[in-house]
């Protein structure tokens, strides 16, 4: 018996593609949030936490200056009056208010180093509702 043939590209792949109109797969520009698809990836599996890991101790208030100070807790109204860039910490922000505030559970971003005390929730910034 003959396979289907499969309607996306194997997952072994490594550059994004879509099947053309001639139905034959061709490269695409692709960008992947993977903080998001981290959030959506984590609500849809039901995990209880969600880490977001970086290589600083979490979101900064005035990163990059001398005035530079770890926030603890992250609420949607901080993304917004932070002024965090889009290339910055805001998509980690984002991903952690989104799957806080869908799931009611908890999502922490932080230095990769500390994952186990960012878990445990002694270090990092916790993203609130």
């Amino acid at each position: 018996m003959r396979r289907p043939r499969r309607p996306y590209p194997r997952a072994r792949r490594t550059a994004p593609v879509a099947r053309g109109a001639d139905g034959r797969l061709h490269g695409v520009e692709a960008v992947i949030d993977k903080d998001l698809a981290s959030a959506v990836l984590a609500e849809s599996i039901g995990a209880d936490l969600l880490l977001l890991l970086t290589d600083v101790p979490g979101v900064l208030r005035d990163h990059g200056t001398a005035r530079a100070r770890l926030l603890e807790r992250v609420r949607r109204v901080d993304v917004t009056d932070l002024d965090l860039p889009r290339g910055s910490m805001r998509p980690k922000a984002e991903a952690a208010l989104r799957f806080v505030e869908r799931t009611g559970r908890r999502a922490v971003i932080g230095d990769v180093a500390d994952v186990l005390d960012l878990a445990a929730g002694r270090t990092g910034t916790a993203a609130c509702p």
